[in-house]
């Protein structure tokens, strides 16, 4: 008697299937979307965990106020502390330079101090004798919280990044004032770039950021359809690739109609705006409108993966610089602040507000 089929449909999900492991950076999200930090904790839980791996990102700047660096500064510096390749390109004769801008990662709040604690160092070494019997992946101190921190960080914006993150990974920049047509850019390092990543390990996530796409100083700012066509094939080797991409670009030097289709392309869309100089009505609607430096406005969000749109409770957002005391930081007396102890300074941590539209 033959055996009887057993009948399984196509959806049917596969649960001896292990998810594979990821490299630093990266983190599952829902519908097995893979997610990149932005660099910002607060625009992470905005767009539902990051950036989605193969998604292109665009940024509206704002002519009054540069914020959209603050963007890119976090977006790289987050990048090489992983040690994920990056490709950077703006309008600058020496783009090199703004590496030198990048922020350093800020000290956990969690941490208390740097010294070791001779109990601590007991337990682990105890814990180390008995890993045999437990395995390696039951006794893991603390692990959640190292996880976290691992896969975004805030940035001391006033400390630069150390020097070792940058000489020791990859790191292509570009100028592109070198190029009279977009499409050259694409075909010389662009494939460069994208060859290196596609070496199948999804460990092996690249950055790239663009800063001031169609700015005046580029040979080909009047040429729309080189620069729309570009933006296509950049977002077709993004998908086809373990990276993410974000392109900065001023809206103002752009026609309607283009701008309109740039916008239409991106997976998600991000514009900045300044703060106007004592908006006295401003401040009476909105509180802690002192520390606010700028808004950053979420007009789309990539859903790869995904049928539903994200529904956000808000789309705009104020951009605040907090100042936080250094770890070193002790308290004096009772109700007092704290005072930093020698060597050690405030650092400033970029955050966002959510204000109901």
């Amino acid at each position: 008697m033959a055996a009887a089929k057993i009948r399984t449909s196509g959806f049917s999900r596969n649960i001896s299937t292990a998810s594979p492991s990821l490299g630093p950076g990266l983190k599952y999200g829902p519908n097995g979307t893979v997610f990149l930090s932005s660099g910002i904790p607060d625009l992470d839980k905005v767009l539902g965990g990051g950036f989605p791996l193969g998604s292109l990102v665009m940024v509206m700047e704002d002519a009054e106020a540069p914020h959209h660096v603050l963007l890119l500064r976090n977006f790289m510096a987050q990048g090489l502390v992983h040690g994920q390749p990056l490709l950077y390109a703006s309008p600058s004769r020496d783009p090199r330079g703004f590496l030198g801008t990048l922020p350093s990662p800020a000290a956990s709040k969690d941490d208390k101090s740097r010294e070791p604690d001779p109990n601590q160092e007991k337990g682990l070494r105890i814990a180390w004798q008995y890993k045999k019997y437990f395995g390696e992946n039951q006794l893991n101190f603390d692990g959640q919280r190292d996880g976290k921190r691992e896969y975004s960080n805030e940035f001391d914006l006033r400390k630069p990044l150390e020097r070792h993150l940058i000489n020791v990974h990859r790191i292509d920049c570009v100028s592109i004032q070198d190029f009279s047509d977009p499409s050259i850019f694409i075909s010389v390092p662009t494939v460069s770039f994208f060859a290196f990543l596609n070496d199948g390990s999804i460990s092996c996530a690249g950055r790239i950021a663009i800063q001031s796409f169609c700015a005046l100083q580029c040979a080909y700012s009047n040429m729309e359809r080189e620069m729309l066509s570009f933006i296509r094939s950049l977002k077709s080797m993004v998908q086809s690739s373990n990276s993410v991409a974000i392109i900065t670009f001023p809206p103002s030097l752009l026609s309607s109609s283009l701008g309109k289709r740039w916008q239409h392309i991106a997976d998600t869309l991000l514009s900045v705006k300044a703060i106007q100089d004592e908006d006295k009505e401003l401040a009476q609607l909105l509180t802690g409108y002192q520390d606010m430096v700028g808004f950053l406005n979420v007009h789309k969000v990539s859903h790869i993966n995904a049928q539903v749109p994200v529904i956000l409770e808000a789309t705009t957002f104020s951009i605040k610089c907090r100042r936080v005391a250094s770890p070193g930081a002790v308290e004096n007396q009772v109700n007092q602040p704290a005072m930093p102890t020698q060597n050690t300074t405030e650092y400033c941590l970029a955050e966002l507000a959510g204000i109901v539209d």
